[in-house]
């Protein structure tokens, strides 16, 4: 009995002290839910519907070599806020491992194809690998093209490379998938 009780004692000191306890969702941090990050980019849509894109292998490597990055899913999901007869935009959520944890972000794409925002919905990493939120800004405007690339048209940020990096090179694929599956150019 005494060294099951010692086992015990041992395995929770082992545990506590390596930080297994802790699901890493503890340590981050969710700024927004999907349904709110909706309601606050088409305050005025009178609907939003849902348009879920499957991709072929063929579309895979178009947009690959569009987007010049790898993906990791050949499923996408965007929602389109309609008012009226109109698409007012377009907003894709994804998530992507930053050094070790995982971002969810959201793009908001304008019906032209530009970027209108890009936002961090929930964030696990350290809060000092996150880009400021003017930073987020040089998003806007930004279209699928040879600027779209830290140190080009998107500023890097000291101590936050593995983050900037990451978020453009999503940006950049989603851009691609909206161009050859949603809007169905190229």
């Amino acid at each position: 009995m005494k060294k099951k009780c010692f086992f015990i004692t041992l395995l929770l000191i082992f545990t506590i002290g390596t930080g297994l306890h802790a699901p890493s969702i503890v340590e981050g941090k969710v700024y927004k839910t999907k349904d709110e990050a909706l309601k606050e980019v088409f305050p005025d849509a009178d609907a939003v519907e849902k348009i879920n894109v499957f991709l072929g292998k063929e579309e895979q490597e178009k947009i690959e070599t569009m987007a010049k990055s790898k993906l990791e899913s050949r499923i996408f999901t965007f929602y389109a806020g309609r008012k009226g007869n109109i698409i007012v935009g377009y907003a894709v959520f994804g998530s992507h491992v930053v050094r070790t944890k995982q971002e969810v972000y959201l793009v908001v794409i304008n019906p032209d194809s530009s970027i209108k925002q890009v936002e961090i919905l929930a964030f696990y990493e350290p809060e000092e690998y996150l880009p400021s939120k003017r930073w987020f800004q040089k998003f806007a405007g930004k279209i699928l093209d040879n600027e779209l690339w830290p140190r080009r048209g998107i500023s890097a940020v000291t101590g936050a490379t593995l983050s900037v990096n990451g978020l453009t090179q999503e940006v950049r694929k989603v851009l691609a998938v909206f161009k050859i599956m949603v809007i169905k150019e190229g």
